[in-house]
């Protein structure tokens, strides 16, 4: 007998759902242990840049944990992560780009994510593109659940 208690019912993370999960714990990891040294050695270098590191670690942790869980609430939340990190990659690398004097020291999203070879701007847009081609399958379970309350 087969234990179903942590796969999706959904299929976000299953097929190629898992390779998606697994490089958002990668970059979960990669930005936390930057941001991790980058504060306990060297904060008063550059503290934005720091703190937007750290930022980013969270970001990715929330994304990473709500994609892997399976539920409306967890969809709800892997959207509102992915929405954030897009923006942060535009808005960050956006200034990183047309005012190096405010980001003297690199942060994960800095010039687009450019030190990671561009995954941080073509993350959140799989991620997002991910989530879309789930959504039904996300309402049924909303629905079912609403069912399963009303009787």
């Amino acid at each position: 007998m087969m234990n179903t208690a942590h796969t999706s019912t959904d299929g976000r993370s299953s097929g190629p759902g898992r390779l998606l999960i697994a490089v958002y714990a990668v970059f979960a990891l990669a930005a936390s242990a930057r941001a991790g040294f980058q504060i306990a050695t060297n904060f008063n270098e550059a503290p934005l840049a720091y703190s937007l590191s750290a930022f980013a670690a969270v970001v990715y942790i929330v994304a990473t944990v709500a994609l892997a869980r399976k539920g409306a609430f967890w969809f709800k939340v892997a959207i509102a992560a992915i929405c954030v990190e897009l923006v942060g990659v535009l808005v960050v690398g956006s200034l990183s780009l047309f005012d190096a004097a405010a980001f003297p020291h690199a942060t994960v999203w800095s010039l687009y994510g450019r030190g990671y070879g561009f995954v941080p701007l073509l993350l959140p847009i799989l991620g997002l593109w991910w989530l879309y081609r789930h959504r039904t399958a996300a309402a049924a379970g909303r629905a079912a659940a609403d069912a399963a309350k009303s009787a």
